[in-house]
């Protein structure tokens, strides 16, 4: 409750504030009682700062500099600003007006005009102003009395006089939310285009939106109802052209007042309320027409139709700041800010300054380079569809123009419309063909990725990248990466479970680094009581983008090329095979099933976004295995034989060598452990692989493995350098970072897909939808069923030859080799001890086979911990002898295992989980219909991470 006496100062929540009086005036008492510390910048405070003394008037040019730079850059970041300085000369308070003139905010005098008598005897209080001449506090007071009548001509928006000291005492500073700013309602909303005067088609688009119309006793739309609490928005251009403009003006009216609808002003409202205000306007562009239509209303109508449209403000930024509506289009700088010129952009757009071959303005493309957070939904240039541009959506389709009347709907990103009834006004020119900027816009600009970055996600708010990550990555990206219309997305690395402690321990009393209790034990603590155990594939990590046909590829991804359905790339962006025909070969096999599952017509969708792992690790990895790997194996099966030998003959001379020699077997053991663990994952493909295609690793023998110990025949002909779905690298290499590191080798493609195996795990995205969050057996349910789908391909159960979607001849089913391979899961309750030692016994079968291990997941996929911090969506267990690769052929002797339990996790936990928000926040902008370069900012991010020095080996 206000006290008595109060007077309350009406202050813009964003706006330059002034404060005017004579020095000893209570300026700074007052700024510090109504104002935030932070929010005043004070000269005296300034000139302190560059000269170490407040009362150095010397210093008042640098101090004002210094103090107009802070000013500006707090009004940039949209910070209200109070300057505190006498301000009593109009040249001082010019140069801030026009501040606040450039950064598009209010500036807003408050005068504190009190008695010469008191200022004096305030300064007298102050030691440093003791000796202040009466003066100067004369003169002060002459500037202002100057002043007061010319403040509202100098540009200040607001001026509130404060006289005597009992009103500034009583003074209350009130912060009033700008007319635009409705950042508070989140809708849902329904934004309608330019309507111009065309009533029927308006209650028919209204009707089909699901709002109910109510009418007057004379049966005229006066408000609309949507059951669900839906407002409509409006972005202007009421009137004008069409036939029913007071219809039009009556309905919205309504709802606006009646809280179903917002409006914004379009330049056709503009220029009518300068009509009805009695102004001189050209009866131009339709308003011949409304002024006869409005001429048939009652003056009560007429007087209705002025207040409505005096009170139309040119944008409004809703649903948090993630959505802007105006007439013309809105740069992000203008957003939420007040000036004529941001008015006078949202009303009329910009433009080149020149005219096109019809007489009419060119318009400026502003929407082209637009590369705001906030989208932005306008009207006013007619295009036959509406398409969204750089996160910008034009729905003036022309309606009076015999086009439609277009709606979207907010958030859910769906247009709808309604054919016009007819022709009601020849347009000037035919409609153009796109809207302003293109159909596509650029897809990436150097800008949006140079330097250091910050990427708001929305899972875990802003995520840093270091300008040399971004460095890294930008030269991947421009060097080596895929179609970038093609590459919507890169998986992130994956966290290990912590080490496992010394007390686990199989049969034989052997330590494991890794163990899945571990996992158990971290999901149980973060409340996750069901899990998703994963059997993980030895192979390289691939994301598959399957298009239903070459058409879907070209209309949603723009790819123009002959024969290009989708792509099949690496964890790091690069095309997976050198060659089109064997990608294309892959694409058509997972389409044949996606097509016998009925996943495109269950999903509704025309294409999708697989993660998956793709087999033999050798197709990728042929490099990474022949350099750091095999010369390992090579290197021990020559010298161990000489050694052992050389310590048997010394032992049979009776040399006291038996330690030594016990040492020795045991290495060459571990070495020869080592080229088996490796050797698993090896085998060969394409036409040289067994007419099954086996995953086995017995065709390889130590006869095709050469002194080299790898053969290039066994490793197939697919490029080498990439690594496992987070598979980890030894002491020698990085699995990982083969791909990362541009350690390619090898190229081509495969003649044929004997051997190679894709083994899908989770399903990303389908049109309009992240599917990320879908619970993991549900995931792995939908991929059972292209696998169910396949075999009946392979085995030809429906038949003897199948044809090939999208093109393609006929292939006898009974000849075809299986590609898919399934994914093996147990479900675990971590608060069931029973289930836990179920889940430990299922990774030892696993990895007792010679499986890598398994990867611990959530079974909701998404979730987070009571505090809200996100939880670890997958936390990989490797196997004993897998991990032999990673460390190298010996760490499971005692004394490695005790220096690598001190292994450090921290770093590469959280990388695993900040690559994971930016995953998905690429994969909802994704389906969110968000351009290209905004898709690519968390993509590209993602890659920038994968720079961040981390031990490789985790």
């Amino acid at each position: 409750m206000a006290r008595t006496g109060e007077r309350s100062l009406g202050v813009p929540d964003l706006s330059l504030v002034v404060l005017i009086g004579a020095t000893g005036s209570g300026k700074s008492t007052f700024a510090a009682r109504h104002f935030k510390p932070t929010e005043v910048i004070s000269s005296d405070y300034c000139r302190g700062l560059v000269s170490d003394d407040e009362n150095d008037q010397s210093a008042s040019a640098d101090a004002f500099e210094v103090l107009h730079f802070i000013v500006g850059k707090r009004l940039a970041a949209r910070r209200l600003t109070v300057v505190d300085a006498t301000n009593v000369r109009a040249e001082s308070r010019g140069q801030l007006v026009r501040l606040a003139r450039e950064h598009d905010v209010l500036p807003v005098a408050i005068v504190l005009d009190v008695p010469e008598q008191l200022c004096a005897e305030r300064n007298a209080t102050r030691p440093d102003r003791a000796g202040l001449p009466r003066r100067v506090i004369q003169r002060h007071q002459r500037e202002l009395r100057r002043s007061l009548g010319t403040l509202g001509r100098e540009g200040f928006r607001k001026v509130h006089v404060l006289r005597g000291a009992e009103e500034v005492e009583a003074a209350e500073v009130v912060r009033e939310r700008r007319f635009n700013d409705l950042r508070h309602l989140t809708g849902p909303f329904d934004i309608v285009g330019d309507v111009h005067g065309c009533r029927s088609e308006l209650e028919v688009l209204l009707g089909r939106l699901g709002y109910g119309l109510v009418r007057d006793a004379r049966g005229r739309a006066v408000d609309a109802v949507h059951p669900e609490g839906r407002t409509a928005v409006f972005v202007g251009d009421l009137v004008d052209r069409g036939p029913d403009s007071p219809g039009v003006l009556r309905l919205v009216s309504g709802m606006v007042a009646a809280g179903h609808a917002l409006c914004v002003s379009g330049n056709h409202e503009q220029k009518l309320g300068r009509y009805l205000n009695g102004r001189a306007v050209r009866h131009t562009h339709g308003l011949a027409e409304t002024i006869a239509q409005l001429a048939k209303e009652d003056e009560a109508f007429r007087a209705g139709v002025a207040e409505f449209v005096r009170g139309l403000v040119s944008h409004y930024v809703l649903d948090g700041g993630g959505l802007v509506v105006c007439h013309a289009g809105l740069p992000e700088k203008y957003h939420g800010r007040t000036s004529g010129r941001v008015r006078s952009f949202a009303l009329y757009g910009d433009t080149t300054g020149e005219t096109d071959e019809f007489g009419l303005p060119v318009r400026y493309p502003w929407a082209e380079d637009y590369r705001g957070r906030a989208a932005v939904v306008y009207g006013h240039t007619p295009t036959p569809r509406a398409g969204w541009l750089n996160n910008t959506v034009c729905l003036d389709t022309g309606c009076v123009f015999g086009g439609k009347l277009t709606a979207l709907r907010w958030p859910e990103r769906e247009l709808v419309d309604v054919a016009a009834e007819r022709v009601w006004y020849e347009p000037a020119k035919p409609l153009a063909s796109e809207a302003p900027g293109g159909a596509d816009g650029r897809p990436l600009d150097l800008g949006d990725v140079a330097g250091r970055r910050s990427v708001e996600t929305r899972q875990m708010g802003r995520l840093a990248v270091k300008e040399e990550n971004a460095a890294a990555a930008l030269e991947v990206m421009s060097r080596f990466a895929t179609d970038p219309r093609l590459l919507p997305y890169l998986p992130p690395t994956m966290a290990p479970c912590a080490t496992a402690k010394e007390s686990e321990a199989d049969a034989r009393g052997e330590g494991f680094l890794e163990h899945p209790r571990e996992a158990f034990a971290e999901y149980r603590a973060a409340g996750v009581r069901e899990v998703v155990c994963e059997e993980k594939h030895m192979g390289s990590r691939a994301v598959v983008l399957v298009c239903r046909d070459e058409a879907v590829a070209r209309e949603r991804f723009g790819v123009a090329g002959e024969g290009v359905s989708g792509a099949v790339y690496t964890r790091t962006g690069r095309p997976f095979f050198d060659d089109r025909e064997t990608t294309e070969r892959i694409l058509r096999r997972v389409r044949e099933c996606v097509e016998r599952a009925g996943l495109w017509a269950e999903l509704e969708t025309g294409w999708l976004l697989l993660d998956a792992e793709l087999m033999p690790w050798s197709l990728k990895a042929t490099g990474l295995l022949r350099t750091q790997y095999a010369t390992v194996g090579a290197a021990s099966r020559s010298a161990f034989p000489g050694v052992l030998g050389a310590l048997e003959a010394a032992a049979d001379r009776g040399v006291d060598v038996a330690a030594l020699l016990d040492r020795q077997r045991g290495r060459a053991a571990d070495a020869a452990a080592f080229t088996e663990a490796y050797r698993r994952y090896c085998w060969r493909v394409g036409e040289e692989a067994a007419p099954t295609g086996g995953l086995g690793h017995g065709d390889l023998d130590h006869g095709d493995l050469g002194s080299g110990d790898l053969g290039a025949g066994d490793l197939g002909s697919g490029r080498s350098g990439s690594g496992g779905s987070g598979s980890g690298s030894s002491g020698l290499g990085d699995a990982e970072a083969g791909d990362r590191d541009g350690a390619a080798q090898q190229g081509g493609g495969l003649a044929e897909l004997a051997g190679v195996r894709l083994a899908p795990f989770q399903i990303l995205a389908a049109e309009g939808r992240s599917l990320a969050a879908l619970p993991h057996l549900e995931q792995l349910a939908l991929l059972d069923r292209l696998i169910a789908a396949e075999e009946g391909l392979v085995t030809g159960a429906d038949g003897a030859t199948e044809d090939v979607p999208g093109g393609g001849p006929a292939e006898p089913a009974t000849d075809r080799i299986r590609l898919l391979a399934p994914t093996r899961r147990l479900v675990v309750d971590t608060e069931d001890e029973a289930s836990v030692a179920a889940g430990v016994a299922w990774w030892l079968d696993l990895t007792a086979d010679g499986g890598e291990g398994m990867v611990v997941k959530p079974a909701r996929a998404l979730v987070r911990q009571p505090d809200g911090r996100l939880v670890q969506p997958g936390v990989k267990c490797r196997g004993r002898e897998y991990l032999r690769i990673i460390y190298g052929p010996e760490y499971t002797r005692p004394e490695n295992l005790r220096r690598l339990r001190a292994r450090q996790l921290g770093h590469k936990r959280s990388l695993a989980l900040r690559e994971y928000a930016l995953g998905l926040e690429a994969l909802d902008r994704l389906a969110d219909g968000e351009p290209l370069w905004r898709v690519h900012e968390a993509v590209f991010a993602v890659l920038a991470l994968e720079s961040e020095p981390v031990d490789p080996r985790l």
